[in-house]
């Protein structure tokens, strides 16, 4: 896949509670083991994941459906979302698992990677279109493996930001948390506009 096409779906992937728990426990106690836990559980579903919708899709491919009508039928749900999403905007509150995220183990980040990046409906919506994609184009299943980096990039820039700035990232990375914990609403958008496009295109 070309870096035109994984940049936007892997920002798609990350933007929203994905970064913001990312950053959370780039700022925990053991901010090394936790990260690198997050990344790879994050890594592990998002391979999962591709490798069933590709093989799905090869297995289906003889039938000859066309995709369509479920394009234009998964736009119309995220659109609704969004909707849903500016109507709550102000009632909203963040998950309360995050507030537990400073003080998390490395075990609990590796499933909260896991869980995040594999259930998420617009991170299962964005693997499965990734591997199906490949299938149709009769591409082989190890170009997902730019997608995947790209994620797990994104995912791992909290952390890589406190290894390069040091006390400056960790004065940088809480104002960062706090605007997106208090703008939600708004990286939920954005998000669910980016799908809108890639899913209509």
């Amino acid at each position: 896949m070309s870096l035109v096409t994984v940049l936007p779906l892997a920002v798609v992937m990350v933007a929203g509670p994905q970064l913001l728990s990312a950053i959370f426990l780039a700022t925990s106690e053991q901010w090394r083991r936790n990260s690198a836990a997050f990344v790879g559980g994050a890594a592990c579903s998002i391979s999962i994941v591709v490798t069933a919708a590709y093989f799905l899709a090869t297995g289906t491919r003889s039938a000859g459906a066309s995709n369509t009508t479920l394009s234009w039928l998964i736009a119309a749900v995220l659109v609704a979302a969004a909707f849903n999403v500016y109507r709550t905007r102000e009632t909203a509150e963040p998950p309360a698992w995050m507030g537990k995220l400073t003080g998390a183990s490395p075990r609990f980040a590796f499933r909260l990677g896991a869980l995040l990046l594999g259930l998420f409906p617009t991170d299962i919506l964005t693997s499965v279109a990734v591997g199906a994609t490949l299938s149709s184009e009769g591409a082989p299943l190890r170009d997902a493996a730019g997608f995947v980096l790209a994620t797990v990039l994104l995912l791992a820039l909290p952390s890589l930001s406190v290894l390069a700035l040091g006390e400056r990232a960790e004065w940088l990375l809480p104002k960062v948390r706090d605007w997106m914990t208090d703008n939600s609403w708004l990286v939920t958008e954005f998000v669910i506009g980016i799908f809108v496009v890639l899913t209509l295109t």
